[in-house]
């Protein structure tokens, strides 16, 4: 298997055997669901899956907007992120975003992803965010964490996902990592890919 083909593996949309994923729905759609039930209508609506709210149909479904690192061993006032959609402004290819300044993280630390998106018109249920690390082009690690379901809403979500830990050692420390990062639906609709690289060092750089 080429290390094209095993991206596509790992990076596509995951699949169930049996399981056939339904059409997309609209946000009316979604809210004319079982409308007979009050509770599941209450529910819905503190959800903002009401009738009407179709949200921005001129904007993508859904805009990653930043891909942020965290840990509590970080120093104070120390951030490390990416503002993917001024990325996306500034870039000539809009399907893959490439961030050219590798990032450092400290070797052997607890530290965990967040993105923060917006939903602008449609329910999203089934999108993941999945990624894959190289180190010389083999595959080391890799993530993939549910985003949930979500309604279009002005204001972003935030989504952190499960801790990871940063290996350490004198051969971990050596050469950097590239890691492709996706967020992708089950329609396999991708709504972000961007790539990046970090190096592990003995410190937050």
């Amino acid at each position: 298997m080429s290390h094209h083909d095993e991206d596509h593996e790992v990076l596509g949309p995951t699949t169930t055997p049996g399981y056939k994923v339904g059409a997309a729905k609209t946000t009316d759609e979604y809210a004319q669901l079982d409308a007979e039930d009050e509770s599941l209508a209450r529910w819905k609506a503190s959800l903002g899956i009401v009738a009407g709210a179709g949200g921005d149909t001129s904007r993508p479904k859904v805009e990653v907007l930043t891909m942020e690192l965290h840990s509590d061993t970080m120093p104070a006032g120390k951030t490390i992120a990416f503002d993917l959609a001024q990325l996306r402004d500034e870039s000539k290819d809009k399907k893959t975003l490439v961030i050219d300044k590798a990032i450092t993280i400290k070797e052997d630390v607890d530290y965990n992803v967040c993105i923060k998106f917006r939903v602008n018109h449609g329910v999203i249920s089934g999108v993941r965010y999945k990624q894959v690390v190289k180190r010389a082009g083999i595959p080391v690690d890799t993530l993939d964490q549910m985003l949930g379901s979500y309604p279009p809403n002005k204001e972003p979500y935030t989504k952190n996902f499960d801790t990871d830990h940063s290996p350490k050692g004198m051969l971990a420390r050596s050469g950097k990592y590239s890691v492709t990062s996706v967020v992708v639906d089950d329609d396999k609709e991708v709504y972000a890919k961007f790539e990046w690289t970090f190096k592990l060092e003995k410190e937050w750089a």
